[in-house]
């Protein structure tokens, strides 16, 4: 039970100091709200997934861990090294348990470090260490949330009906070093928005 709430309170302590260590992303917006419809979209399903996951891990201490207010959190029955093994007890667990693991092991930190590197963001491998305590969705809806807020801030446009690829445009192609636009590849392809 006491490892429960150490992942709780290290989940919050990584988000804090996420936070803390980008005020330019995550000050108040000088003008309008505080936070736009797909920033609270992006937070309400971290959220969302906190609590469901959290449901499960702690339904999983309660029924596969020992009856004992400390235990082991590593090794041992309800520890994360029997909820690993659990995630590979059948074929249908083990195919979803490898998809979980690759997602959130390799592809986010690789997202989230150069992603986040690439767009100024202080300590973006917290976003991964924040997933360890709070879960992978929240990972992902958190990052997800970090640069539309950037760009919100920034006052950059949202791509509609502009070209991919346009040479005028502020951010594409800024961060890869190498021809954008027609030289690019051969004609601009449109982003269209349904009226």
């Amino acid at each position: 039970m006491v490892s429960l709430i150490v992942h709780a309170v290290l989940g919050v302590a990584v988000v804090l100091w996420l936070v803390r260590s980008n005020p330019t992303i995550f000050r108040r917006p000088a003008s309008g709200p505080a936070f736009s419809p797909l920033e609270l979209v992006y937070l309400t399903i971290g959220v969302v997934s906190i609590g469901l996951g959290w449901y499960f891990n702690i339904t999983f201490v309660f029924d596969y861990g020992p009856d004992e207010l400390f235990f082991n959190p590593i090794w041992g029955d309800g520890s994360w090294t029997q909820y690993i093994q659990l995630m590979f007890d059948n074929p249908a667990a083990g195919s979803a348990g490898q998809d979980y693991t690759i997602g959130n092991v390799i592809l986010l930190p690789l997202m989230t470090i150069i992603g986040g590197r690439r767009r100024g963001i202080a300590r973006p491998w917290l976003y991964f260490v924040a997933t360890l305590f709070t879960s992978f969705a929240f990972g992902w809806a958190f990052y997800l949330f970090t640069i539309e807020r950037q760009r919100r801030l920034a006052g950059l446009p949202v791509l509609s009906g502009q070209a991919v690829g346009d040479p005028d445009h502020p951010t594409d192609g800024a961060d890869v070093g190498g021809p954008v636009g027609a030289d690019a590849h051969s004609g601009v392809v449109v982003v269209e928005e349904e009226p």
